[in-house]
């Protein structure tokens, strides 16, 4: 089995990459966390001029297909770069409405988060109660556990997480009804699937961003006349945490591939601790700089956890890959 990249994909990851290097990210991400979201929307149409978003939606309603590996590498891409904003959510809400096979629905939403015009929240059965930027989104859905999907009115009032920039709010009950019953709950279940595979996809990113500023910084900073990269300790450390990203990395190509519960759950628990681990390590080599917010690095240590956690937390991704195991 082949787990590289092809050509085609490995050139969507780099248009991805040079685009965000070129769009300052961190300055949209610190904006976000301030309330104002022009800067990330900006950084979001550009994103959306590359096909990303098309990634997660049929061909009839301007998609491209179902394509979870590109969609991952790409998500790889956002993770390193810190993009703000519900990305993740958005997909899975493009996924929800293309398996919810409802033509009327899809003609009314998927166009608008095809194109980056709109942008998508939501709340799902077996998940967090809280929807993630619900003040940024244009729509935000929710589903019960009784398989009504709804457009909900509005949110309460918003909370912060770890990460500034990831801001959590309770829908308001009711709102509008958009469909019901069986197929509903099945869209959901996949729609969960998509949105832990590519929040993986982030926090991979996440720490390769942290591991590579590390990386850096411990060729510069000296002590006793020396880089602290040469020190054992430092060069064990920092090996410990690529390794943990390296092997993260065909778990996440894996789960992309099968689109397996157990598998996805799998790929979000490796990366989600890998990430988490990456961000230990630049905090504890950085030293007392690592906790100064002026520095961007403050910006992925931010991410780290709130990432690990987001769509199943190592507890809630431990089970269902035993789930998936006993069966």
């Amino acid at each position: 089995m082949r787990f590289l990249p092809t050509e085609e994909q490995s050139d969507f990851a780099r248009t991805l990459h040079g685009l965000l290097a070129a769009s300052d990210v961190p300055a949209a991400v610190r904006a976000w966390g301030g309330g104002d979201h022009t800067p990330g929307r900006a950084v979001w149409a550009r994103l959306a001029d590359t096909g990303l978003f098309a990634l997660a939606a049929d061909e009839a309603h301007g998609g491209l297909g179902l394509m979870p590996l590109e969609l991952a590498g790409g998500f790889v891409e956002l993770g390193r770069a810190g993009v703000p904003g519900p990305v993740a959510e958005t997909a899975a809400a493009a996924v929800l409405l293309t398996r919810l096979a409802d033509e009327a629905l899809a003609k009314r939403f998927l166009p608008g988060l095809v194109a980056g015009e709109t942008s998508a929240t939501l709340t799902l059965p077996g998940g967090s109660p809280y929807a993630l930027d619900a003040d940024a989104a244009t729509h935000l859905f929710t589903v019960s556990e009784a398989g009504e999907l709804r457009l909900a009115p509005g949110a309460g009032p918003l909370r912060t997480s770890l990460d500034p920039a990831r801001r959590l709010a309770l829908p308001d009950p009711g709102g509008e009804l958009l469909a019901s019953g069986p197929a509903v709950t099945a869209a959901a279940r996949d729609a969960a699937d998509w949105a832990r595979l590519l929040t993986a996809a982030q926090c991979l990113g996440t720490g390769e961003a942290l591991l590579a500023r590390t990386v850096q910084y411990a060729k510069q900073r000296t002590q006793f006349g020396t880089a602290i990269g040469g020190f054992q300790a430092v060069k064990h450390r920092l090996a410990d945490t690529l390794i943990g990203l390296e092997f993260a990395r065909p778990l996440l190509w894996a789960a992309a591939l099968s689109l397996a519960p157990g598998e996805v759950a799998a790929a979000k628990l490796t990366a989600g601790e890998a990430a988490y681990a990456a961000a230990m390590t630049a905090l504890q080599l950085h030293g007392a700089v690592g906790y100064t917010e002026e520095l961007d690095l403050s910006l992925w240590l931010r991410k780290a956890r709130p990432l690990r956690d987001a769509w199943g937390s190592p507890s809630q991704c431990r089970a269902a890959v035993l789930q998936e195991r006993l069966r």
